[in-house]
């Protein structure tokens, strides 16, 4: 099993929306390192759902439920989507502040590279991140 996080920005598409819907389709990545994430993405992954830009915090976690196939968003073959289901919302999100602030983490991808919307999250990682939402 693999762990990720993706982005999304609440005012656009929010953990609510996700679980009004029961599943989405994570599609409109258009960077070459976040499709490649994408691309690894197995069926049965844990994927941490962050706010950005409002929140700035992990609010849930859902899996991967269909591995990549062609965006339907575009005809370009180059770009991929991935399909994913809500498991839980946290009863305390976990803000990026805290995740900064936590030596533990300071090799996490979302510091690292703050800018990319799909990122890896190492064993170790994903286990303290979701022991910090208890």
């Amino acid at each position: 099993m693999n762990y990720w996080l993706v982005k999304s920005e609440p005012f656009k598409y929010s953990w609510d929306d996700f679980v009004k819907e029961g599943k989405s389709v994570w599609d409109g990545v258009r960077n070459y390192q976040a499709r490649n994430n994408m691309k690894a993405m197995q069926k049965g992954d844990w994927v941490f759902f962050y706010h950005s830009n409002e929140g700035v915090e992990i609010v849930g976690l859902a899996e991967v439920s269909k591995e990549f196939y062609q965006d339907p968003t575009t005809e370009d073959p180059r770009w991929v989507v991935v399909e994913l289901k809500p498991i839980k919302k946290f009863p305390k999100t976990v803000t990026l502040k805290a995740m900064k602030a936590d030596d533990r983490l300071s090799s996490l991808a979302l510091i690292k590279q703050s800018r990319l919307s799909v990122t890896p999250v190492q064993k170790a990682e994903f286990d303290i991140i979701l022991s910090l939402t208890e």
